[in-house]
């Protein structure tokens, strides 16, 4: 008997998931450039979660344009659900930015830099020219590596920004692990043929790769960042 859908994506992230984990423990290393480390990942956290929504939108309406298709009526439905838990989280980071002493504009105004377009722009092609259940990939990687429990106070003690700054941190800590639940049993009620589970995984391990390369990029000196945003 071949492995469930979930059961199988679910051992193919085991196999990459190592190279995102070292990635966000470099990015989250102690040291006196952490503050700005975290400004930086806001504004490209920003850049990414603001994606959110539009994304699960779009991809329901096309679920909508697929009346024959098993998949598509109980994926859409599960897409507008979670478009509305995930709406106005953009406006958390905002809020978190402000509190570091960054204005809003610095991350609403910031032309997005081209590695985050291609994290988060392949599941425009793959919804649009695929199907749209491939975005179920990108959102099991992003739920699936919530921010490790008690990571927020620990950026506020080593940073000594307030601890108001952590608040998207902290509620995603307590919010995605039931998320990545939910999706999991999702994933294995949906008849999925081969194709379909394929694209499932290579939207997961194409986001894996990719948020891995935005936190090494956020890692990087200022200069390095900001010479990748011009």
């Amino acid at each position: 008997m071949s492995p469930s859908a979930v059961v199988s994506l679910r051992l193919q992230l085991s196999l990459a998931q190592p190279v995102l984990r070292a990635a966000t423990a470099r990015m989250w290393q102690s040291g006196p450039g952490l503050p700005d480390r975290y400004r930086r990942y806001l504004r490209a956290m920003h850049q990414v979660i603001r994606a959110s929504v539009p994304l699960m939108e779009r991809a329901a309406a096309r679920c909508e344009a697929l009346p024959q298709d098993p998949v598509a009526e109980p994926l859409g439905r599960y897409l507008r659900a979670h478009a509305e838990e995930e709406r106005g989280h953009d406006d958390w980071l905002l809020a978190d930015a402000a509190a570091t002493g960054t204005p809003p504009g610095e991350l609403t105004d910031a032309v997005p830099a081209a590695h985050v377009a291609a994290l988060v722009g392949a599941q425009y092609y793959w919804l649009e020219h695929g199907h749209p259940v491939a975005l179920l990939g990108y959102i099991a990687v992003l739920e699936g590596n919530a921010p490790a429990p008690g990571l927020a106070g620990r950026l506020a003690r080593e940073t000594g920004l307030t601890r108001a700054a952590f608040e998207t941190v902290r509620l995603h800590a307590d919010l995605d692990d039931g998320h990545s639940a939910d999706l999991d049993l999702l994933i294995d009620r949906l008849p999925l043929d081969t194709a379909q589970r394929t694209l499932v995984a290579v939207s997961a391990l194409h986001t894996v790769a990719s948020l891995a390369e935005l936190f090494d990029r956020i890692t990087q000196a200022p200069t390095e960042w900001e010479s990748t945003h011009e």
